[in-house]
This record gives structure tokens, sequence and C-alpha cells, in this order.
């Protein structure tokens, strides 16, 4: 009788933002194998770096235990200066993964039409201070300092308590505003994540706070969730250029003509 096939336990956490950090070959890898990314490390730190082909952005990991542990900048461009995102250790890695496949992606969003608030208003997310908004069970607030004539950094924490800060987002007042809305889109989303590392890796195991839904599911389901997304970015292509305009004498002398 040939034995039953593995099964790992699977936790789904909502909501996301409390559900710890996750693995971070989520981003690292599909950076690499799907989207050209290039990696070093140093064998007597415990870093790891990454750089788009185009040589313009860089990725870290280094763990700090007070600081951010993830860290994006991005090269000056001739239409934007340089500019940075940061992310905590207990930031989900799907919010992150958020960012660097809107980062990658041949066919980005028009900055013009994204609104980071857009989404959190959509889940139900309040008003918080001048110009924030906070979740509705009052644990995650996004806010932009600076004045709308002169908006500054976005700030992305989320808290336990009064002190207790579990994780804090960072992004620069000139990274693109399609990548923060990518994070905070990911932030709002209502859909559990999942997490194979056990309800020791949450922050909190307050139930009133985290829903928690354990299953057991086949392990090479889990192992091919990482190949599927890889598959999907490697499959992300240009679109194609929209037809030049027509030349105004060519259209006066078709209308004649008909």
């Amino acid at each position: 009788m040939p034995p039953a096939p593995e099964t790992v336990e699977i936790d789904f956490i909502t909501p996301r933002h409390l559900a710890g950090g996750g693995d971070p070959a989520w981003i690292t890898v599909p950076l690499y194998r799907a989207c050209g990314w290039s990696y070093g490390d140093d064998p007597l730190m415990p870093r790891v770096l990454l750089s788009s082909p185009d040589q313009k952005a860089l990725l870290w990991l280094e763990p700090d235990p007070d600081d951010q542990w993830w860290t994006l900048h991005h090269a000056a461009e001739p239409d934007r200066p340089a500019w940075y995102a940061s992310f905590g250790a207990r930031t989900p890695v799907e919010l992150i993964a958020a960012v660097t496949d809107a980062l990658t992606d041949p066919a980005p969003a028009t900055d013009a039409l994204c609104d980071p608030y857009g989404a959190l208003r959509q889940a139900g997310w309040s008003p918080y201070g001048d110009n924030g908004l906070a979740s509705p069970d009052k644990t995650a607030y996004v806010e932009r300092l600076g004045t709308p004539a002169d908006p500054g950094a976005w700030f992305v924490t989320v808290t336990l308590g009064t002190y207790q800060k579990v994780w804090q987002a960072r992004f620069g007042a000139h990274t693109p505003p399609h990548l923060v809305a990518a994070f905070t889109t990911a932030l709002a989303d209502p859909k559990p994540v999942l997490r194979t590392d056990g309800p020791g890796a949450l922050p909190t195991r307050d139930t009133t706070i985290v829903t928690r839904n354990t299953t057991n599911v086949l392990a090479v389901y889990v192992a091919s969730a990482l190949e599927e997304r890889g598959r999907r970015l490697a499959g992300r292509s240009t679109p194609s250029p929209a037809p030049p305009p027509a030349d105004p004498a060519h259209r006066a002398n078709r209308g004649r003509a008909l």
C-alpha cells in the first residue's frame, strides 16, 4: 500500500497585517528567476542584495533588530528624484511583494490615476490625524506627512495597544504613487494569507483581533505556490505600443477621396 501523501499544516490569517513576516523567498526568488534581478551576498554577514537589470534599483534584506529589515532604493531618473521604501521585519511579504511586482511590471499603472488611500477607503478605513486613515480595528495606520503643497513621506504603522509597534513601512516623498497604492491595496485586501510557521510567529494570538484558521494541505501544493507565482510574473508582457496618429494631410486626402 503506497504511503499517504505528505501534508503540511497551514494557518490562514486575517487581518493580513497581523500575520507576521512570512517567507522572504516570496519576494527574492521571483525577482531573481522571473524578473532578471541579480543577487549578491556577504558570507560574513546575514545580508541579501538584489539589483535590477538596469542597475537603478537595489533591494537588500538585512536583519536589524533596531531598524527596518527590507530597504529598496531607486536611483534618480530624468522625471523623478531618487526614492526609497523600507519595511520592518514583521511586514507581511505579500505586501512587500505587491510593491516589487508593481515596480517590475512591464506595463505599470499611471501614477496620475493612483490614489494610495482609495482601496483603504473602500475597505472602511476611517480618517486619522491630519492626513491619514486608520483600519477598522485601529491596529493599522497610513498617513502622509507634509502639506498638500509640499507632500512628504508615507508611513504605514501597525501597533498593538498604545506603545507596541509591530512593524512600519516607509515610502520616501518621491516614491511613485502607483507603488504606494500597490502596497495599500494589498494591505486593504480582506483575503487571508497563509503561514506555515505556526502561531508562535504571530505578533498576537488575541482572537478578538486575529482570526486563525488551520488546515492540512498537500505539501506539494505548498511547494508549488512559489513556482506558480514565478511563472505568472515571468509571463507578463509589455503592451503593444499605440499606433501613431494619422498624418493630418493624409486624413484630409482620404476624406476627399470618400
